[in-house]
C-alpha cells in the first residue's frame, strides 16, 4: 500500500498541543474582555448564501470567496464576521435588544495568494455595537477601548490609526470626484504598493496629476492628533460631508481618552480608508509599536448601512475585528508574547506497579475537587515518566507507592524548583 504525504493545505495553520494551548490562552483574555465589557456571544454557519456575501462585499471581495455548488443554491464559507452579522441581526430583529453589543469568535476564509503570515483559514475575533435607527458616536470611542484592554493584557504595545471615512468622501466632492469606492481602495494599497504604485492606479482612474497631488499631500501629512485637527481646520473645506466627518473625527478623538486610552496609543492618520464597501465614518487600524512590519492587528469601523441590503430597518453600527491566527504567528514568529506558559494539567499521578487501584481512587478525588489531574499508566523507568511530566510542563507529580498507601501520605515533587515532600490528601488539594 502506498502512503499518503501527510500535509494540510497551504495557508492553513495547525498547532502542536503546546502552542495550541497557548493560542487558546490569547483567545480566552480576548473572549473574557469582551464578557467583561457586557457583549453577547453569537455564533453564525461558515456557509451563507452567495448572495448575502456578495450583497456589501464587491471588488477583492468577491475574487476570494470559496464558492461551494449544492444543488441549485449558491453557497460561499463566509470571508468575515460583520457580514454575516448583518444577515444575524436583520433575520433575528424582532427577538434583539437594541443596542445589540455582541461579540464572535469564529473561523473565516479567503482565497489568499499563499504566502508567509497570510492564511486562507483564520479566526477573527470581533466586537461589534447595533442600533436600530440610530447609534450614538460615543459607541466609537469605547469599541477602542476594549480591544485596548486586550493588548495590554497581551503586554503588547500598540498604536490606533484612525480617520473617519467622510472626511475622505468629503474631501473627494470637493475636488468633484466621483468613483469614491474606487478611490480609497487604491489609497487603501499605499503600505502595499508605495507612492508610485497608487500614484499610477489613481491615473488609470482618470485622475488628474493636480488632484493626485493634492490627494497624496492630504493623505502623507504627519503630525501630532492636535497638529492633524488643526491641519483639517485650516483646509477650510466647505463641502458639508467633510465638515461632518472632521466634526466626527474630533469628538470620537476626545471621547477615545475619556474611555482610558492614552494619547500615545492614538495616531489620527490620513492615509487610513480601510478598503471594503460598507464602512461610512470612523475607520480603525491598529499596529504594535517596533513591529508595524507586522501590519495590522485590529481593523474595523462604523457601517450605517450594512443591512439595508437584508432589511427596511435601519441598523448602524459600529465594530473592530482582531485576526487571531495572524497575530498569533507574527507574535509567535517574533517572540512577543510575554503570557505564562501554559500547563495542560495539575498534576500527574505516578503509580508504583501493583498500586495502580490506589492511584486511580486519588485521581477520582481529586477531579471531585475539579482538579485537571492526569495519570501515568504505562509504566516503565521513573526518568522516563518523570521526563514525560516534564515535556507537558505539569507543576506536580505525585507517586504513590507502598509506603504512601501504608501513611495515607502521598509523595509530591514540584517539578519547577525539584523539591519533593510527603502530603496528606487534603493539602495536595489546597496546594495544586
Amino acid at each position: 500500500m502506498i502512503l499518503i504525504q501527510p500535509s494540510i493545505l497551504p495557508g492553513m495553520m495547525e498547532l502542536i498541543p503546546e502552542d495550541q494551548l497557548l493560542f487558546n490562552d490569547v483567545k480566552n483574555i480576548i473572549e473574557s474582555t469582551f464578557q467583561k465589557y457586557a457583549f453577547l456571544p453569537i455564533d453564525t454557519p461558515v456557509m451563507e448564501k452567495l448572495e448575502i456575501l456578495l450583497a456589501k462585499g464587491g471588488g477583492e471581495t468577491q475574487k476570494q470567496i470559496y464558492r461551494l455548488e449544492k444543488g441549485n443554491t449558491e453557497i460561499g464559507l463566509r470571508f468575515d464576521l460583520t457580514v454575516p452579522l448583518a444577515r444575524y441581526v436583520a433575520q433575528h430583529f424582532s427577538d434583539l435588544n437594541f443596542p445589540f453589543r455582541r461579540y464572535h469568535i469564529g473561523k473565516v476564509y479567503r482565497g489568499e495568494r499563499n504566502q508567509k503570515g497570510r492564511y486562507r483559514e483564520f479566526y477573527q475575533c470581533d466586537i461589534d455595537i447595533i442600533g436600530h435607527e440610530k447609534l450614538s458616536i460615543y459607541n466609537d470611542a469605547e469599541i477602542p477601548s476594549v480591544m485596548a484592554e486586550i493588548f495590554r493584557k497581551l503586554q503588547l504595545d500598540f498604536t490606533f490609526h484612525y480617520n473617519n471615512r467622510k472626511v475622505m468622501n468629503g474631501l473627494f466632492k470637493s475636488l468633484d470626484l466621483d468613483d469614491f469606492t474606487a478611490i480609497l481602495r487604491i489609497i487603501d494599497k499605499i503600505n502595499k504598493i508605495g507612492e508610485e504604485g497608487v500614484r499610477e492606479e489613481l491615473e488609470k482612474v482618470d485622475l488628474d496629476q493636480n488632484t493626485i497631488d493634492k490627494l497624496l499631500n492630504f493623505i502623507h501629512f504627519k503630525g501630532s492628533n492636535e497638529e492633524t485637527i488643526d491641519f483639517l481646520k485650516e483646509l477650510e473645506v466647505q463641502e458639508e460631508l467633510f465638515r461632518e466627518g472632521l466634526e466626527e473625527l474630533e469628538f470620537v478623538y476626545r471621547q477615545m481618552l475619556l474611555f482610558n486610552i492614552p494619547s500615545e496609543n492614538i495616531k489620527i492618520d490620513l492615509s487610513i480608508t480601510r478598503g471594503l464597501d460598507y464602512y461610512t465614518g470612523s475607520v480603525f487600524e491598529t499596529f504594535l509599536k517596533g513591529h508595524e512590519e507586522i501590519g495590522s492587528v485590529c481593523s474595523g469601523g462604523r457601517y450605517d448601512d450594512l443591512a439595508s441590503n437584508y432589511t427596511k430597518q435601519k441598523l448602524p453600527g459600529i465594530g473592530l475585528s482582531i485576526g487571531l491566527t495572524r497575530l498569533f504567528y507574527k507574535l509567535q514568529e517574533g517572540k512577543l508574547l510575554n503570557i505564562e506558559k501554559a500547563n495542560p494539567c495539575d498534576a500527574l499521578i505516578i503509580p508504583m506497579k501493583g498500586y495502580e487501584k490506589e492511584s486511580i481512587d486519588l485521581l477520582n478525588k481529586l477531579r471531585d475537587h475539579d482538579k485537571i489531574v492526569q495519570i501515568y499508566l504505562e509504566g516503565g523507568k521513573m526518568k522516563k515518566q518523570f521526563a514525560y511530566a516534564d515535556n507537558l510542563n505539569v507543576p506536580f507529580v505525585i507517586i504513590i507507592g507502598e509506603e504512601e498507601v501504608k501513611n495515607e501520605s502521598y509523595s509530591v515533587k514540584d517539578m519547577r524548583s525539584g523539591e519533593q515532600s510527603s502530603k496528606k490528601i487534603e493539602e495536595i488539594i489546597n496546594l495544586i
